[in-house]
C-alpha cells in the first residue's frame, strides 16, 4: 500500500502455509500450529493475512512469535475488518447468546474464547462485575479496545483482570492483575440455583470461581436428595460448592478434603453462609490419594463420591501420567463405594478425551472389582460452550457412575 491523507500505511503482513495445511482452517478450525507455517513473521498480536501455499486467502489471525499455536483466528471474512468494532460485534454477540442458554445464577460466563469467536479471551460476570483473562497474544494486543467493548456489551462498569493463568506464559506474556475499568469489593458472594457461594476475584482459582461446574452442583444435590445419601464425600473440594449442593439435598453428614487451607476455610464458611449445621461437614487439609488409602484401611464406606481433582493433563503430551493419576484415584473411590453409591467424577484437562477418560475409569472400576451403570454423561455449564468447529473447547468431562 502507499500513502493515503498524508498517512503511510503499512502493508498488512502475510502468512504462507505449507501445502496441504489449509485444510484445518477450510473447516474454520481456529488454530494454525508453527509446523504448518512455510513463510512470514510479525509482532505478537499483529493482524495477519493467511494464505494458503497457492496464495488463496483462508483467514485473518492474531500472530503469536513465542506459542506453538502461532496464530489464532479471528475471522475467515476475506472482507472483514479487525477492529474495534469487530471486538464490539464480537462481545456483544457473545453477551447476547447467553440470555438464550439456561443460566440459573447471577453469574456466567459471557465470553469463553474461541468457542465466541475472541481466541485468548476469558470472561465471567459475578454480579455488577466483569472478571477477565487476557490469555493470547491478539487479545493481549487489543486489551483496551475488549475491556471498552464489554462494559458497553453488559452496561456494567466494573472489569477486574486476571490474566494470571499458566497460558499466558506459553505467548510470551507477563502476568497483569488489577481493575482495569472501574473498582470496587474484591470478596463477592454469588447465587446459583438454590444457594449462595462466596468467591475472592484476586485470590480464587481462574477468575474466582468453577463456574462451569454449576449445573453438576445442581444435578449432585438432586442426586443426593432422590437417592438419600448420608455419607458424602467431596476430593478436591476447593470451597466447598459440591459440599454446600449435597447439604442442600439433605446429605446428613459431607467429609471434604482439599490440600488448600485457605481454600477449606472458604468452604467452612460457605456451609455457614447457607445456614447449615457445622457438625453436618467434616473438613480435611490433607493429600486426596492418601485420605483415600487410609479410609480403605479403615473400612469406611460412602454412600456418594466426588471426584474433581486439577488438571492433571493441561496437553496431550501429558495424557499417559495424566491417565495413571486419574486411574488411581478412581481405583480407590470405587473401593470405598457403599453398595448402590454414586461416584461423580470428572477430568478438567484438555488432554484427556471423553473416550480415553471413560476407558480410564472403566479400568479403575475393574482394578477395584466394582460393575456400575454410567447413569449420566455431564460437561460444562451451557455458557462454556463447545461448537461444531473447535472441539478443544469441550475440556471438563464427567460420569456418573452408580455401583450396582
Amino acid at each position: 500500500m502507499g500513502r493515503r491523507l498524508g498517512l503511510t500505511i503499512s502493508p498488512m503482513k502475510t502468512i504462507q502455509l505449507k501445502p496441504g495445511k489449509e485444510r484445518s482452517l477450510q473447516r474454520r478450525h481456529p488454530w494454525i500450529f508453527e509446523s504448518a507455517i512455510a513463510q512470514g513473521q510479525a509482532d505478537a498480536g499483529d493482524t495477519v493475512r493467511v494464505v494458503s501455499a497457492d496464495g488463496q486467502f483462508l483467514a485473518w489471525a492474531a500472530f503469536s512469535p513465542a506459542s506453538t499455536i502461532r496464530a489464532r483466528v479471528w475471522s475467515f471474512d476475506e472482507a472483514q475488518r479487525i477492529d474495534a468494532q469487530f471486538l464490539i460485534a464480537a462481545c456483544a454477540s457473545a453477551v447476547s447468546a447467553r440470555a438464550r442458554f439456561d443460566i440459573k445464577s447471577d453469574s456466567r460466563r459471557l465470553v469463553h474464547g474461541e468457542s465466541d469467536g475472541l481466541p485468548g479471551l476469558i470472561v465471567d460476570q459475578y454480579g455488577d462485575t466483569l472478571v477477565a483473562q487476557f490469555l493470547s497474544a491478539g487479545a493481549e494486543r487489543w486489551k483496551s479496545e475488549l475491556a471498552d467493548a464489554l462494559l458497553l456489551a453488559t452496561g456494567l462498569s466494573k472489569l477486574y483482570e486476571r490474566s494470571d493463568a499458566s497460558g499466558r506464559a506459553l505467548e510470551g506474556l507477563a502476568d497483569q492483575t488489577g481493575w482495569l475499568r472501574g473498582s470496587g469489593p474484591t470478596d463477592l458472594v454469588l447465587q446459583e440455583h438454590d444457594w449462595q457461594l462466596n468467591v475472592s476475584i484476586v485470590t480464587g482459582h481462574k477468575t474466582g470461581f468453577y463456574l462451569d461446574q454449576r449445573d453438576s452442583r445442581n444435578k449432585f444435590s438432586e442426586y443426593t436428595q432422590r437417592l438419600k445419601f448420608r455419607s458424602v464425600l467431596n476430593c478436591f473440594c476447593y470451597t466447598g460448592g459440591f459440599t454446600v449442593a449435597a447439604l442442600k439435598g439433605g446429605a446428613a453428614h459431607v467429609t471434604s478434603i482439599d490440600s488448600s487451607g485457605p481454600a477449606l476455610e472458604v468452604a467452612a464458611a460457605n456451609v455457614a453462609l447457607n445456614g447449615f449445621e457445622a457438625d453436618r461437614a467434616t473438613f480435611m487439609d490433607a493429600d486426596v490419594n492418601a485420605s483415600l488409602r487410609k479410609f480403605g484401611a479403615e473400612g469406611r464406606r460412602f454412600d456418594a463420591i466426588i471426584l474433581d481433582p486439577p488438571k492433571f493433563a493441561p496437553t496431550i503430551s501429558h495424557a499417559e501420567r495424566a491417565s495413571r493419576a486419574y486411574k488411581d484415584i478412581n481405583r480407590l473411590a470405587f473401593k470405598l463405594l457403599a453398595p448402590g453409591g454414586v461416584l461423580f467424577t470428572y477430568s478438567c484437562s484438555g488432554g484427556i478425551s471423553p473416550d480415553l477418560f471413560h476407558k480410564i475409569v472403566a479400568s479403575a472400576a475393574i482394578d477395584a472389582q466394582v460393575d456400575g451403570f454410567i447413569t449420566e454423561r455431564l460437561g460444562g455449564a451451557p455458557d462454556h460452550p463447545m461448537t461444531i468447529n473447535f472441539p478443544e473447547g469441550e475440556y471438563l468431562k464427567g460420569l456418573v457412575v452408580m455401583r450396582k
